[in-house]
């Protein structure tokens, strides 16, 4: 049995300073499921100075230990990663086989990949009579979201064990389960004590109290720009490190030589993967006015193969979206879009045929959408995607840097030639050309109001490590 109504601290499960606690809702069918424990700044306050102790020896421990631990901690993943998958899917929806590979194998997926870096950085390096010394920053506040629970845990977490730090993670209330078990995989896998600590709570209190806490060294969060601008200022005054990966309305830009059958239909589908809930969604259609009908028309065929339904049903092809909060909110987008006179080609208000309880959203498509539209400014973090129109390949790179948000980009042309030109002037962390997905080897980060840090491989690794330069540790 998961242990939900305690808090693991200095490795150990521990009681809540104060007794609190909060409903888990199955999104599916609106029942509660079970109660998780909620922290308090006492409790980051025990989990802060666990991991300070920690630090003093764990920083000082030898990659060959840390390529042990995390060796280690791949094992037993493994054969708990259908425990991981039900437990996402039953918290905010995930259909289960996309749960089961998809979100659990995420976080496997970025142990992974962190252990092969490990294996061959370079934390030393001369540079004339200096050395650059690579050291772990030291106690690290990790935020993470509830859309890709696991994905974001693990490329928090894998790096700062790699890096030699300790830290203290606040999972999303909505998504307790499968973090708790990642605590027990850490625990299982011999993490010393003080190493990871885990408290469950909300924001405004368990997350305030990490951002504010003068003996942690930098706060990793992942979720809503808004949320990230409060955790920044709260940071702000003790001059930790903040590395941030926040909100996205990211451009899908189809130009004049695509096959427009295939990104079209590429496009929407992966729109609308995980119930539209993923930053890096490509929710901006953009694709030549003169071709607009026949995207609607592709676009509607698609949608309208897509099937929202019970996350453990045969044929479902997106579950519900996380929590009734998101829903009115979905709901509320929708409807301005209707207000504002884009088109509705797929899907609208309400919840789809056949459903009659569970946060499911209609898959829905807008076309003929204008860049001053609510639809087009705002993420809607639901499977809703808008079709915008460009008369030619210079107003359309134009339409996608046209956000405060850069964090994701897509491109689909005639050639890859067109592809990477095109590519090459979208402002934002990550741009996919011709269809290919993400490499986990290279960085995941955004520009502008989509964050500041860069996770994943290498760069993620260098998130958790200060640079020293020793000057005549070379000298003749």
């Amino acid at each position: 049995m998961v242990n939900r109504m305690q808090f693991y601290i200095d490795g150990a499960w521990v009681d809540p300073v104060v007794k609190k606690s909060t409903p888990v809702v199955n999104p599916a069918t609106e029942d509660a499921m079970y109660e998780v424990a909620l922290g308090s700044k006492a409790d980051v306050d025990k989990a802060v100075a666990a991991a300070r102790r920690a630090f003093e020896t764990f920083s000082q421990t030898s990659r060959e230990e840390r390529i042990a631990l995390l060796e280690k901690i791949v094992a037993i993943y493994k054969g708990r990663m259908k425990e991981i998958g039900a437990a996402v899917s039953d918290e905010m929806g995930a259909p289960l086989p996309m749960a089961e590979k998809m979100q659990a194998g995420a976080g496997l997926g970025h142990i992974m990949s962190t252990l092969d870096v490990l294996k061959n950085y370079a934390f030393e390096e001369p540079m004339g009579s200096a050395v650059i010394v690579r050291e772990p920053i030291g106690v690290i506040g990790m935020i993470t979201p509830w859309n890709w629970p696991l994905n974001q845990i693990a490329c928090k977490v894998a790096p700062a064990l790699a890096a030699g730090c300790t830290m203290i993670l606040k999972p999303s209330e909505f998504t307790p389960t499968s973090a708790l078990i990642f605590a027990e995989i850490l625990h299982e896998a011999g993490v010393p004590k003080g190493v990871f600590n885990l408290v469950n709570g909300l924001g405004p209190e368990v997350g305030a109290a990490m951002s504010e806490h003068p003996d942690i060294d930098m706060i990793s969060f992942t979720g809503s720009t808004r949320a990230g601008i409060d955790v920044a200022q709260r940071a702000a005054p003790t001059v930790k490190r903040v590395s941030q990966e926040l909100g996205g309305k990211s451009p899908n830009v189809i130009l004049d030589d695509a096959d427009l059958t295939k990104a079209v239909t590429g496009g929407v589908m992966h729109m609308f993967n995980n119930s539209g809930q993923s930053c890096n969604a490509p929710s901006r259609m953009i694709v030549p006015l003169s071709k607009m009908k026949e995207v609607a028309a592709i676009a509607k065929g698609v949608a309208e193969k897509t099937k929202a339904g019970d996350p453990r049903g045969d044929g479902t092809t997106i579950g519900p979206v996380v929590n009734r909060g998101q829903w009115d909110k979905i709901q509320a987008l929708i409807n301005k879009g209707i207000e504002e006179g884009a088109t509705l080609v797929a899907g609208g208000p309400g919840l789809p045929e056949g459903v009659n309880k569970g946060f499911y959203v209609r898959p829905t498509v807008f076309a003929d959408v204008t860049d001053n539209m609510t639809i087009a400014r705002e993420e809607i973090f639901g499977p809703v995607l808008v079709i915008m129109g460009a008369k030619d390949e210079d107003e359309a790179v134009k339409l996608a840097n046209d956000t405060p948000y850069g964090l994701a980009g897509y491109v689909s042309a005639g050639s890859v030639e067109r592809a990477r030109k095109v590519g090459r002037q979208i402002r934002a962390g990550n741009v996919n050309l011709q269809g290919v997905p993400n490499e986990r080897t290279a960085p995941f980060g955004g520009y502008k109001q989509s964050g500041n840090g860069r996770e994943w491989g290498k760069f993620g690794l260098e998130e958790y490590l200060e640079v020293k330069a020793i000057a005549g540790f070379n000298a003749a």
